[in-house]
């Protein structure tokens, strides 16, 4: 990973990497995951940007959670990061990333500039059915139980396919890094979560890039907020799952370029 540094964010020492030279980019991950899952964008596009992924709260280099984090903690953090590195800035977010970005917009739209959504949900409360949400938060249980014995949770349907072998290996090692309380805490705010209010009240332009076979926040989920949020334009990648950044990088650097390129 490129350089680091830490900022001290309401008791909580975060950590985040700098590449790059240009308008701040900020990238933030999935959950059970941290900076790392961004490697292919932040060697992709920090030719254009100053792109900085942060390891969140209980996740990477960054300090445990408290208990009682939420998403508001979260997004808070996120928004002193911003700050940091100068607002207002482009902000990406993966899955529960992106539930946090929209958390962050909806305290704070004036340090975003504009918005990338990418195989997220407005919290699972927000976009899936009740049933659902109870089917994951079980799953997740089970996942953190059986990774008390393995040391390596793992969730389930993040590629399409087989992922790429630099995807796996990746996140084999993140795997191995990850703290099973600090997951759930994150997972617990995002079964609780319900963010489609935020949606019709984006006022900044907002990509949304869906991997078409993402078996996590399908399609339906995309088409929700191609609807919701006004003026914002959907990308389909048509051979990638839920973690898109990863299983089809050069597709995902390419939407982002795009998209950038359309507004200057």
């Amino acid at each position: 990973m490129p350089s680091s540094s830490t900022l001290r964010v309401a008791g909580l020492d975060v950590v985040y990497y700098r590449a790059g030279d240009g308008p701040p980019l900020v990238l933030v991950h999935g959950a059970a995951g941290d900076a790392r899952e961004w490697r292919p964008q932040m060697a992709g596009l920090s030719d254009d940007f100053t792109v900085i992924a942060w390891d969140e709260p209980g996740a990477g280099r960054s300090s445990d959670v408290p208990a009682g984090l939420g998403l508001a903690g979260y997004a808070t953090a996120l928004g002193a990061l911003i700050d940091a590195v100068g607002a207002p800035a482009h902000v990406c977010g993966l899955s529960w990333g992106g539930t946090v970005a929209l958390e962050l917009y909806r305290r704070r739209p004036q340090a975003v500039a504009t918005l990338v959504l990418a195989d997220t949900y407005a919290g699972w409360k927000g976009s899936l059915p009740e049933a659902e949400v109870r089917t994951r938060v079980r799953s997740v249980e089970r996942m953190l139980a059986g990774a008390a014995q393995t040391g390596r949770p793992s969730l389930p349907g993040l590629f399409a396919g087989e992922p790429p072998a630099d995807a796996a290996e990746l996140l084999t090692a993140i795997a191995a890094d990850v703290r099973r309380e600090s997951v759930r805490v994150a997972l617990a705010a995002m079964a609780e979560a319900d963010l489609r209010d935020v949606l019709p009240h984006i006022a900044v332009p907002t990509l949304l890039i869906w991997g078409e076979r993402d078996a996590r926040s399908p399609l339906t989920v995309a088409r929700q907020f191609a609807s919701a949020i006004p003026d914002a334009e959907l990308v389909l990648i048509p051979a990638a799952g839920h973690m898109s950044n990863l299983e089809c990088p050069e597709a995902f650097n390419a939407a982002m370029r795009a998209f950038y390129a359309r507004l200057r």
